[in-house]
């Protein structure tokens, strides 16, 4: 059995979920190395754009279930404190 993360959200705070542990941190990695810190944020739209060549090819073949895991890591990030999404239109996401 792979190894597994607690994971959180922040719509449904004190709820956690376990997903793949390696999957998180390959999507984690690649987030932090994309997102900027600051106010002027990145869409999902560029954020997935930036991570799909960073992403280890054995756990994301071709980019798949990318974006599943993107809006995961952007959740539990959020409720960590360490990303913020900000009121615009679309909605944009920084590193606090």
């Amino acid at each position: 059995m792979a190894d597994k993360i607690d994971v959180e959200n922040i719509n449904t705070p004190g709820k956690t979920t376990r997903v793949d542990a390696a999957k998180y941190a390959a999507m984690k990695t690649a987030m932090l190395a994309v997102v900027p810190k600051g106010a002027a944020g990145h869409t999902a739209a560029q954020i997935k754009a930036g991570i799909l060549p960073l992403l280890p090819d054995d756990l994301f073949p071709e980019g798949a279930t990318a974006g599943w895991w993107l809006k995961c890591v952007q959740l539990d990030l959020e409720a960590k404190g360490v990303m913020t999404r900000h009121a615009t239109k679309p909605l944009t996401f920084s590193q606090v």
